[in-house]
């Protein structure tokens, strides 16, 4: 089976259908033509405690928010948790320059945790994924990140998701608490030891999960 399929599959399994409101086979009918926008590379799932995945499926719906989906990340036998506060998961919106697909789910392509931007203050890290020419992820990208691959997520090395800002110097991030995997902020220019910023190489394919 393709990692794209095992995707979806974990998807179905954790109840995504219900919650974007499709059967199973219909959620499956219009994600498959992302599938030739995967990467067909030979891949194991194993090799993303590395820091880099080829590709994520990205569901990108209101029926499907950050209150709904980060909980259903589990790293060993630990869900997720969520620690913005006192600022809301929906009031981290996607920086203006970001260009997100059009539709409700696409891939993420060229995945890297930013072992380079390690100890990289965020303002600074953002420039030099910038620079690059790759782009800075968003609290749903990183959410879709840990749905398929939890040890993309190590000790010491985790990372802030510079696409989602609340209009402060809050920028969001995933790390490890107790080995929990939680959501948080830090502060734009403040460097940290364990925190890299992750980026991807593009976006690409979009599908409309309810076609008029």
């Amino acid at each position: 089976m393709s990692q794209f399929h095992r995707q979806v599959d974990r998807l179905v399994a954790l109840g995504y259908p219900e919650h974007l409101g499709l059967d199973a086979p219909a959620l499956r009918a219009a994600l498959e033509p992302l599938y030739d926008h995967a990467a067909l590379a030979s891949f194991s799932s194993a090799e993303a405690s590395q820091g880099n995945v080829p590709f994520v499926l990205v569901i990108n719906s209101p029926l499907a928010p950050v209150s709904v989906t980060l909980p259903l990340v589990e790293r060993r036998g630990k869900s997720a948790i969520e620690r913005l506060f006192p600022i809301e998961p929906e009031q981290f919106k996607p920086i203006p320059a970001l260009q997100l697909p059009a539709g409700s789910a696409y891939l993420l392509l060229d995945i890297d945790r930013g072992a380079a931007t390690r100890n990289v203050a965020p303002d600074a890290a953002l420039q030099s994924i910038n620079a690059l020419g790759r782009s800075p992820l968003t609290i749903e990208e990183g959410i879709a990140i840990l749905t398929h691959y939890p040890e993309f997520l190590q000790p010491n090395h985790c990372f802030s998701l510079l696409a989602s800002r609340c209009g402060d110097k809050r920028v969001p991030a995933l790390w490890l608490s107790e080995g929990r995997p939680k959501l948080g902020w830090c502060w734009e220019g403040n460097p940290h030891t364990w925190l890299g910023s992750a980026s991807c190489g593009k976006r690409s394919g979009t599908v409309n999960l309810y076609p008029a």
